[in-house]
């Protein structure tokens, strides 16, 4: 059973990086990086890596929010 999981998450882990080598826009690309972390992260849980897992968990969204206001969107008009 562990087999069909490891296959799964290393489907959507793929989809990730696909959809990351595909689209050009960077917030595009993080949105990708988070479904390829989405099949990475249950991958190292599953091999007995919590402290990782958990490491893992914590700076994701933490360089998402730097990498988010360094590519940010002027939309001032003026």
């Amino acid at each position: 059973m562990n087999e069909f999981y490891i296959l799964i998450l290393s489907v959507i882990a793929l989809i990730g990086v696909v959809s990351i080598y595909i689209k050009q826009s960077p917030f595009d690309k993080l949105i990708g990086l988070a479904i390829m972390m989405g099949g990475v992260i249950p991958l190292i849980v599953l091999k007995g890596y919590l402290d990782v897992a958990i490491l893992v968990a914590i700076i994701m969204p933490l360089t998402t929010i730097f990498i988010l206001q360094a590519t940010g969107r002027n939309t001032d008009e003026s």
